[in-house]
């Protein structure tokens, strides 16, 4: 199931013990276990203004019958956000590690343009997996967050030194846009305010070392000058934020004569 909204009023479909995952409290009957839970291969799950992203999930669970099924695997970010898949669906598949232990996987997908969307860009969020977990003896657990995982807004970075060719102790400018996903129009706008490291890689290097750390203006755009020494690119560099991800620039290459 794509990335939904939920109304106050609407409920997700009944689980197999009588109430809904977003309601059920943490339980359980017997001696089964879940083990580990994982998603995005636990990276955050970062998400443009057009492109469906999937991050795949596994449940591990151990019981002494033998694990049957993951029933559901549901994601909840801030109200109403929600995405959630179902083994009845055939959208969750378990494999058997031994006879006690089972690793169910299913994907959860995000959309930015599904018809019903994101609320706004507060789904940029910890999110909390709920799921419940069936033994072959009927013993369960349920729990509304076995793990938690971050939904984050794409980000862009550009970076332009100039002028190109340069002579050698003269000034190079570099110019760059620091812009993120924005959920609300599906577009990307500048990210003001925030720590851009400059970065240069002298050629023949794979190497990039930090210049100095400038901060983005009230549109995103930076710009700050260094002097020509040597051949080699010039990059921009965002360590990211809770909500936003990390990206760095092309590196752009300045010839020093």
């Amino acid at each position: 199931m794509r990335l939904a909204l939920l109304g106050t009023s609407v409920l997700l479909v009944a689980t197999a013990i009588g109430a809904t995952s977003a309601q059920a409290a943490d339980g359980g009957s017997g001696n089964i276990t879940i083990d580990k839970v994982v998603v995005n291969g636990g990276k955050p799950v970062v998400v443009g203004t057009t492109n469906v992203v999937s991050a795949k999930v596994s449940v591990t669970a151990s019981d002494d019958s033998g694990i049957a099924e993951t029933t559901y695997i549901s994601a909840f970010g801030p109200k109403p956000n929600y995405a959630q898949i179902w083994y009845d669906d055939g959208e969750i598949t378990c494999v058997k590690a031994s006879a006690t232990t089972s690793t169910c996987t299913g994907t959860l997908t995000f959309d930015p343009q599904a018809s019903t969307g994101f609320v706004g860009n507060n789904a940029a969020a910890t999110w909390n997996l709920a799921t419940l977990v069936s033994a072959n003896d009927d013993n369960y657990i349920h729990r509304d967050a076995a793990t938690t995982f971050k939904v984050q807004r794409y980000s862009k970075l550009t970076a332009n030194a100039s002028p190109e060719p340069v002579k050698k102790g003269k000034t190079i400018t570099v110019t760059g846009k620091l812009s993120r996903a924005n959920w609300e129009d599906n577009k990307y706008h500048g990210y003001a305010n925030q720590s851009v490291k400059l970065q240069f890689r002298k050629k023949g290097s794979n190497t990039y070392t930090t210049v100095k750390t400038i901060k983005s203006d009230a549109t995103g755009n930076l710009r700050t000058t260094v002097t020509a020494s040597i051949d080699g690119y010039f990059r921009y560099s965002f360590a990211g934020t809770t909500t936003t991800s990390t990206v760095n620039a092309t590196g752009d290459f300045v010839d020093v004569r």
